[in-house]
């Protein structure tokens, strides 16, 4: 009988990962599809020369914003479960995340996620104060969810308006791509290092290994978006920033 519940609990694993899997390179064409992941050459906040990028803006469509709800919560709860109260998406492209998001988590685990987000600039009439949607509370759990870190410098502005708010307890960090860049420091990556300074997870839900390993001279739609040129193109910029 154990080693039934041995194996049984093992091919429980294994469909978890493949199904992991397959939704992780789902997301990856879905990325391409939205144009939200582009390749060539592109020079980024931090002065660097990339030959990928990654932009939430391109999300422009009510069944785009559904999916990447879909695809976002179900990654806060593979990795959060439903231990947190509290989505915060920092101004700007931080808001409609965590709108789409806290709709989703409710639509597949029927949990109600209350979303917040700052604005840039205080409000003094109406609706006043630094923050839209949801008030921070004193006990209040939260995931932040941003697009994608690079140098962790967003997480360097955010943090300390989320704690001025409340007495809260940050769980974690969640973004859609892990670039695997070296953070500041240079040793290791932003992620990372926002483990290492804030004291919180920091997890994506895919990383550029993921999609290189989807996309390298493998046809989608008719297309070869890595090919040979462009992979070594990666990897030189690995070479330098790769963590």
């Amino acid at each position: 009988m154990a080693g039934q519940a041995d194996c049984s609990g093992l091919k429980i694993q294994k469909e978890n990962a493949a199904q992991m899997e397959q939704y992780k390179q789902e997301f990856i064409e879905f990325m391409v599809d939205s144009k939200a992941l582009k390749f060539g050459e592109f020079t980024l906040k931090s002065g660097r020369k990339s030959p990928f990028f990654m932009n939430a803006g391109a999300y422009e469509t009510g069944g785009q914003l559904r999916k990447l709800g879909e695809y976002y919560a179900r990654a806060i709860h593979d990795n959060y479960g439903d231990d947190f109260d509290v989505l915060f998406g920092p101004a700007y492209k931080g808001i409609p995340l965590s709108v789409a998001a806290a709709i989703a988590y409710s639509e597949l685990y029927g949990r109600e996620i209350r979303y917040c987000s700052n604005r840039k600039e205080v409000k003094d009439h109406g609706d006043v104060g630094i923050l839209l949607g949801s008030k921070l509370k004193d006990g209040d759990r939260v995931v932040i969810i941003e697009d994608v870190t690079t140098s962790g410098k967003s997480i360097e502005e955010t943090f300390p308006v989320v704690m001025a708010q409340a007495k809260v307890e940050i769980r974690g960090l969640m973004v859609s791509l892990n670039r695997m860049e070296k953070g500041p420091g240079g040793t290791v990556s932003a992620l990372e290092e926002i483990r290492a300074n804030y004291g919180f997870e920091a997890h994506a839900i895919i990383t550029m290994k993921d999609v290189v390993e989807h996309l390298y001279n493998r046809p989608y739609n008719g297309q070869i978006y890595i090919d040979d040129e462009l992979k070594a193109s990666i990897d030189e910029y690995y070479k330098v920033y790769g963590a």
